[in-house]
């Protein structure tokens, strides 16, 4: 009795530390990708959120609890939208393309990074015990949900990123009827996320960039060795 109450223990305390771990990761990529948006638009001309205090690496800055809770649920989710006024642009359309592009391209970096950091991690001689187990656990997780992030922003349904990519190509006259009707574009991402529509084309799309990262790591730890 005594040594199933240890195990039952321990299993409790991994799942804890497992989802602490899972919580911190998404913490990490939404806030990289919230930030960038940012730093972007500032870059571009528009100063909104810099005045407004979202150009900041601290995640309290940027959670959306329900976006949290789905990026640690079914790894996509959302944070707060970065405050953007596209008046600001020299040439708006374009700067709200480049500006939305900022967010997924910064999780494709991210992922690349955390798939990089885990050989490193293993030659530095860093895992050892529990510690290093959860070090590789957190990079995993890292490059998981960050890739996840990326393709599922990409997608063309407002408010993700990938619609203001698509409306940027659009003409004028058509670019200005549909943002009257954005709003409604959250009610069907639901709808699909609900419906799991989008389960499919995101996973495959999510496992292909991430082979496509962990290629390119493996070919550079190939060739420094």
């Amino acid at each position: 009795m005594d040594g199933f109450t240890q195990w039952l223990g321990q299993l409790q305390l991994d799942w804890i530390w497992n989802t602490l771990i899972l919580v911190a990761s998404s913490l990490l990529c939404i806030t990289v990708h919230e930030t960038c948006h940012g730093y972007a638009a500032c870059f571009l001309g528009d100063p909104t959120a810099k005045r407004m205090g979202r150009l900041s690496f601290n995640p309290l800055h940027h959670i959306d609890l329900v976006g949290l809770v789905m990026m640690a649920l079914v790894r996509f989710g959302w944070a707060k939208p970065v405050p953007i006024d596209p008046r600001n642009f020299r040439h708006p359309k374009s700067g709200m393309a480049l500006t939305a592009l900022a967010g997924p391209v910064s999780n494709v970096v991210l992922a690349f990074l955390a798939l990089l950091l885990q050989p490193v991690v293993l030659w530095a001689g860093l895992v050892t015990g529990a510690a290093g187990a959860y070090l590789l656990l957190f990079l995993q997780y890292t490059a998981i949900l960050s890739a996840g992030l990326a393709v599922f922003n990409l997608f063309p349904i407002p408010p993700l990123d990938g619609s203001k990519v698509l409306f940027a190509l659009l003409p004028d006259e058509t670019y200005g009827a549909i943002l009257r009707y954005e709003r409604f574009g959250m009610l069907l991402l639901v709808v699909l996320l609900f419906l799991n529509v989008l389960d499919q084309p995101l996973f495959a799309m999510r496992s292909w960039l991430l082979d496509l990262l962990q290629g390119i790591v493996l070919s550079l730890v190939n060739l420094f060795q």
